[in-house]
Formats: structure tokens, C-alpha cells, sequence
């Protein structure tokens, strides 16, 4: 490994700090290195707040080694006024004389477009460091603007013998999830909700779990709350629908006068092609990720249409004889962990 590549990979490491609240937006890191030395790094802001290129220049202490320096970045800079001014402009600006970059941005708005004004400034620009690794780290941003939906990770729990639920008449006089996985998976899974910017379940997932989709476990943001309820069977009682956080209901009930106040709603036919119509409505509403929490047809669904990215699958030590299924699903297993008495396993959709 050269030092090009250990300063990529400190980029990558500092980006990481961003998991969770800079989406839509992708989570980058930025290295300033002079005479070999780190002077500067910095990591995207919250979303809407300076990006890391702003944020490493500010952290320099003295402006005038700038122009002497080498900048690493995971991803290009950007060259267009969004929230904040171009990225591009303000390399140029200091003078930078060197930028290294893991991976060229896809974004429309930029596409080579920032490489460009800095080798127009005079800048050496050097692309496709530790690209691949750029590329894993950047998954979400990347599957959002070349696959034009969010990035899809599929969770779910399973009992030892392969349920996802006991039977039908050991829940029906108790409307709560059935827990499988011990209290440190479950702190772990609310920690996942914090990093990723929606999560989403099924009708019948509410019906029968009343589940509040939150990150009470974790501190960290609520991701949004997607539903898909077909016929509106879901009341206001239901935690989901409580308008603590910010909830989207997908839906074939186009009567707004059923609608309740403080839910957004999204009309879409669920005949057919189901998962590619809920991935085009969440790409209008620039949810770069989310993760399928359930039900067993909900994620099937996603399965069927092969319109998942990753699953990360609990199975606990109980045993139910006899259930609800879980879902069938093909996928390479990347690895597995032991959580005291859980195993859980990470798939890559290949």
C-alpha cells in the first residue's frame, strides 16, 4: 500500500463519522496533507451544513501552507451551488496544487464537471485511488444516483427452526412484537435505524406488532417511517401513525378525506411491479436508503423483484415448530457474528 492510499483510506475512515445524518447527500471525507504531514481533515457536515473539503480547508491553521499542499477526497468534489457553494471553487480558490480523489461523482450535476474547474485552475488531479474501496463506502450514494433508487437492505429475525412468527393463535390476544433476538441485538438493530434514512414494513407488520419504528434503543435520528397500506386498514391507534416522526403511507386509496393529518401519503398500484413502484416514490422523495424490517410478503416482495442490496439476518436460540415461513432468499454470505446466544449474517445481493 502507498501513502496515496493510506491518506484515501483516513478519508474513508473520518467519512464514516457522517453515517446517518448527511443523506441525501454522500458521507465524504478529506485529508490535507503538507510535507507529509496531516495538516488538515475534516468530514461531511449534517446534511445542509458545510461539505468536507470546507470543513478540512477550515481546520488548517495556517491558509498559507494550503498552496503547497495535496488534498485527498473519497469522492469528487462538487462543482455546483446546492446548499452549499461548489466544493471545486474553494480548492481552486487556496490554490491547492494537488487532489487526490477515490471516485469520480455520478451526480448529473457534476460527472467530471469538478475535475474539470480544478485542472482549469491549474490543480493536478489524480482519480480512481483505492476505488473500490470508495465504492463499498459510498454504496448508498452511488446505488441512489447509478440505480435510481434507494440503497435496499432487507432485516429481518428468524426462530431457531426458521419462523419469523409462532403461530397465529399464540399472538392473538397480544398485538406486540414477538421478540426472538436478545436486548443487545435489538440495541444493535436501533442503532442501523439511526444510519439509514427510512425504514419499512408492511400492513400486516402493524397489524400485528404495533411496532414504533424508532431509535428509542440508540441515540441518533428516527429514520422516516414508509408503510405500505393498501387498503388504509390502519388506524390512528396504531404507534406508526402517532405523527411523532415523519411517516409516508403508500397507499391505493385516493380519497384524501381518509387521509390523517400530519401523514404524507403516496398513491401506487400494488397489482404488480410492487417493489420498483415503492423504490420509484422513495427516489422522489430522495431517500438515498432504507431497510425492509418486514413482513415476510413485504420482503419477499423485494426479493422477487431483486431489488435488495444486503440482508443481515438474526437467528435466535427459540423454537417454534410451527409459524410463519421465513422468506426464501439467494444471496453470497459475506459473514456472520455471534451475539451471545444470536447469530446474525451479513448477504450481499451479487
Amino acid at each position: 500500500m502507498n501513502i496515496h492510499q493510506k491518506y484515501i483510506l483516513r478519508c474513508i475512515e473520518l467519512a464514516k463519522k457522517g453515517l446517518g445524518t448527511t443523506a441525501p447527500n454522500p458521507m465524504v471525507g478529506c485529508v490535507i496533507v503538507h510535507n507529509d504531514k496531516i495538516i488538515g481533515e475534516g468530514f461531511t457536515s449534517p446534511y445542509g451544513g458545510p461539505h468536507a473539503e470546507v470543513n478540512a480547508i477550515n481546520s488548517v491553521k495556517d491558509k498559507g501552507l494550503l498552496k503547497e499542499a495535496s488534498l485527498y477526497v473519497t469522492l469528487e468534489p462538487c462543482s455546483h451551488f446546492g446548499k452549499t457553494p461548489p466544493c471545486a471553487d474553494l480548492i481552486a480558490k487556496h490554490r491547492i496544487k494537488e487532489v487526490f480523489i477515490g471516485l469520480k461523482d455520478p451526480h448529473d450535476k457534476v460527472a467530471g464537471e469538478g475535475i474539470k474547474k480544478l485542472e482549469d485552475a491549474g490543480c493536478k488531479v489524480t482519480v480512481g485511488i483505492l476505488e473500490d474501496e470508495c465504492r463499498e463506502h459510498h454504496k448508498r450514494f452511488l446505488t441512489f444516483q447509478e440505480k435510481n433508487r434507494p440503497y435496499i437492505i432487507l432485516k429481518w429475525a428468524e426462530s431457531d427452526d426458521g419462523f419469523l412468527a409462532p403461530d397465529a393463535a399464540v399472538r392473538s390476544n397480544n398485538p406486540e412484537p414477538f421478540w426472538i433476538t436478545n436486548s443487545h441485538s435489538k440495541q444493535l438493530v436501533h442503532q442501523w435505524r439511526s444510519q439509514e434514512q427510512a425504514i419499512l414494513v408492511g400492513t400486516n407488520t402493524v397489524l400485528e406488532d404495533n411496532p414504533k419504528l424508532t431509535t428509542r434503543n440508540w441515540t441518533g435520528k428516527d429514520p422516516i417511517r414508509v408503510v405500505l397500506d393498501k387498503d388504509l386498514k390502519i388506524d390512528s391507534s396504531y404507534h406508526i401513525l402517532d405523527t411523532s416522526v415523519r411517516t409516508i403511507v403508500l397507499t391505493e386509496v385516493e380519497d384524501a378525506s381518509k387521509y390523517i393529518r400530519g401523514i404524507d401519503y403516496g398513491v401506487i398500484d400494488f397489482s404488480q411491479n410492487t417493489a420498483q413502484k415503492i423504490c420509484d416514490v422513495l427516489h422522489q422523495q430522495n431517500i438515498t436508503s432504507v431497510i425492509i424490517e418486514g413482513g415476510a410478503k413485504t420482503l419477499q416482495t423485494f426479493i422477487d423483484e431483486n431489488l435488495w442490496d444486503e440482508a443481515r439476518i438474526f437467528k435466535g436460540a427459540i423454537s417454534f415448530k410451527n409459524g410463519l415461513r421465513v422468506p426464501t432468499l439467494q444471496g453470497t454470505l459475506q459473514h456472520q457474528t455471534q451475539i451471545l446466544t444470536d447469530t446474525l449474517s451479513f448477504y450481499r445481493n451479487d
